[in-house]
């Protein structure tokens, strides 16, 4: 199984990012139904190991927390834009839960992301988008805000990779409790 863990959000906010889909050529858009904010991807996990991860995920006790999203960024490899995103504060209270994830998969014999956590949604991926064309998209939208959303779980999800988009299935929801 390849595995993540990831804040769902709501129909509404979904619907919100949707609204900023479309109007640039070259870019691949995400579907809302795929739209989460990533807190740690784990990968390619053997069955037994998934189990595994179940388990310290469910151990994990943290409150609930508001998440704001605000903003337009890109993401680049080698100097060429790969992919744009929606920008999410980073709070003590998201801060606080990726940080418990982390831990509680290294306890749990994973190893270390390597990558700096940066919250965000991604909405589509850069194939050849011309850069003026970027550049007043980003400028158009740069003043996007959502309104603050509860957090009050998060998910484990097995992803499929498929022809045109990857499949995401909730695999697990823990609760975050005051």
């Amino acid at each position: 199984m390849r595995l993540f863990v990831a804040l769902d959000l709501p129909e509404d906010v979904r619907d919100g990012l949707a609204g900023l889909a479309g109007g640039l050529p070259g870019m691949r858009w995400v579907p809302p139904a795929n739209y989460h904010l990533t807190l740690r991807f784990i990968g390619e996990t053997p069955a037994h190991r998934a189990e595994e991860v179940d388990e310290a995920l469910a151990a994990i006790r943290a409150k609930p927390f508001e998440l704001r999203l605000a903003g337009l960024g890109t993401f680049e490899k080698a100097g060429r834009v790969h992919s744009l995103h929606v920008t999410a504060e980073r709070t003590p209270g998201l801060s606080h839960l990726q940080s418990k994830i982390e831990t509680a998969l290294q306890r749990a014999g994973f190893p270390a992301e390597k990558r700096r956590f940066a919250p965000h949604v991604t909405l589509g991926r850069a194939e050849a988008v011309p850069v003026p064309k970027l550049v007043d998209f980003l400028q158009t939208h740069s003043l996007f805000r959502c309104e603050p959303v509860t957090v009050e779980h998060f998910t484990l999800f097995s992803s499929q990779l498929g022809k045109e988009q990857a499949v995401y299935t909730p695999e697990a929801d823990y609760p975050l409790a005051a």
